[in-house]
């Protein structure tokens, strides 16, 4: 098959959760002896953090105005199999009206539904959203399931809705050589975002400060001058994908913070959650609903509802966390890796 692509970026995993799960994607269908060229506007914050380029599974066209790609993205969609617009895309609309005008099936993935939902509950449109909605497409995939699924039908009138979760591709995301650099007792990774700080504060923050004699390590981009540092709380500026295995393998035990947003509608696991169990890591998160579809809590992963959960899994001994480091492991390898994701997409792709 040939897909014609549509997203925020590929090129650059700065600041956003795309790039990550598309590389994977692409590499996966790649494998399998699918096409992919992926349109990208080329702005200047993601030009600057810039991490991949290139790449022999996919065809990457960066452009500077719609006007000046609008031909070629025409006929990349007449030829396509598969022409998908994702969420966050800057030229959603356009590029929307130029899928819908096209043969191929016409997909449009939501990796952000919860954020998409409460914008258009708060202020009635969504920029990346056409104005016709979504009853056009052949297929909308979301980033999110349970009742969200429901609410794209109700409210954009997407027909024909299906899961599409995050993923791992295992050959980029496995174990590595402890590096001095990002050994922590407990380590977070992640942009900085408002609506998670509060959490941060309770799981993070209050645990660093109770415990002075351990190692904390955020590593992510965006923070702010004022955030409350301490003295055992260490920070590294944005961590590239390819440093994520050993940001990773060098953690005693990882944390993963949901934003709020995709808390409140639960199935919505971090492509971080998948990253960390690939490189055999211990992982303790805040609770959403749906958690248990991905993870199995207390056998493959920790969950925390306050500083003390924190506290009790610190002080747990190192074997027992690395039986769950391997438990979450081959819980991923077994349901969640770009490959699985990437069959989802064909089948879900055929049944439209």
């Amino acid at each position: 098959m040939k897909f014609a692509i549509f997203g925020l970026s590929i090129s650059s995993s700065w600041g956003n959760g795309h790039a990550t799960i598309w590389r994977g994607l692409c590499h996966s269908l790649a494998r399998l002896g699918h096409s992919v060229t992926f349109f990208e506007r080329d702005v200047s914050y993601y030009a600057r953090h810039r991490d991949l380029s290139c790449s022999d599974d996919f065809e990457l066209v960066l452009y500077s105005d719609w006007d000046d790609v609008s031909l070629g993205a025409e006929c990349t969609a007449r030829e396509a199999d598969a022409a998908i617009v994702t969420s966050y895309c800057p030229d959603a609309q356009h590029a929307c009206d130029t899928v819908l005008s096209s043969h191929a099936k016409k997909v449009f993935y939501d990796l952000d539904t919860p954020i998409t939902l409460e914008r258009l509950s708060r202020v009635g449109f969504v920029d990346y959203i056409p104005s016709y909605g979504l009853a056009p497409f052949d297929l909308v995939l979301s980033y999110t399931g349970g009742q969200a699924l429901l609410s794209l039908q109700q409210h954009l009138g997407a027909r024909d809705v299906a899961p599409l979760y995050g993923c791992v591709d295992p050959s980029v995301h496995k174990a590595a050589t402890d590096d001095s650099h990002y050994a922590a007792d407990l380590s977070y990774l992640g942009t900085y975002a408002p609506d998670r700080q509060g959490a941060l504060e309770q799981l993070f923050l209050e645990p660093a400060r109770r415990s002075p004699n351990k190692k904390f390590l955020i590593g992510g981009a965006q923070y702010p001058e004022d955030f409350p540092w301490s003295e055992n709380v260490w920070f590294v500026h944005h961590v590239p994908p390819d440093h994520h295995p050993a940001f990773y393998s060098s953690s005693s035990l990882t944390l993963n913070i949901t934003r709020s947003a995709m808390a409140n509608w639960g199935y919505c696991p971090s492509g971080r959650l998948f990253e960390a169990a690939a490189c055999h890591t211990a992982m303790i998160s805040d609770y959403w609903e749906g958690l248990e579809s991905f993870f199995e809590p207390g056998r493959e992963i920790l969950v925390a509802n306050n500083a003390n959960d924190v506290m009790d899994a610190l002080v747990r001994d190192a074997g027992d966390l690395e039986q769950i480091g391997n438990a979450a492991r081959e819980r991923v390898l077994a349901e969640h890796t770009a490959d699985h994701r990437a069959q989802q997409l064909l089948q879900l792709l055929e049944a439209a």
